[in-house]
């Protein structure tokens, strides 16, 4: 099973179903089910950011299971859905987010 490797509190979120997409700088042509590997680094500038989400974040372990379903090119339009769909988890980031 592939296994995707994600920060705090990013990997907690998708797991607790309160995000959807997540973002790299590159694409991949997998589908399928993957593993959420939380990593040893946790983004404590975001912390604040999610204190009203009741989220455990843990580091340096598998926390759940997701599917891919696709995977696209982050334009303007998906940028504004995605602020529309909840601006806290999809607001500024301090990553590269070309694909979702």
């Amino acid at each position: 099973m592939k296994v995707l490797t994600i920060k705090e509190p990013w990997a907690t979120l998708i797991i607790e179903g309160y995000k959807c997409y997540e973002f790299r700088s590159w694409k991949t042509n997998y589908r399928g089910k993957i593993l959420i590997h939380a990593g040893l680094n946790l983004e404590k500038d975001m912390l604040e950011r999610f204190k009203d989400y009741p989220i455990q974040c843990s580091k340096g372990m598998i926390i759940g299971e997701a599917t891919l379903v696709d995977c696209i090119l982050v334009d303007e339009e998906l940028n504004q859905k995605l602020i529309e769909m909840d601006p806290i988890v999809y607001g500024r980031s301090n990553h590269v987010e070309n694909y979702a």
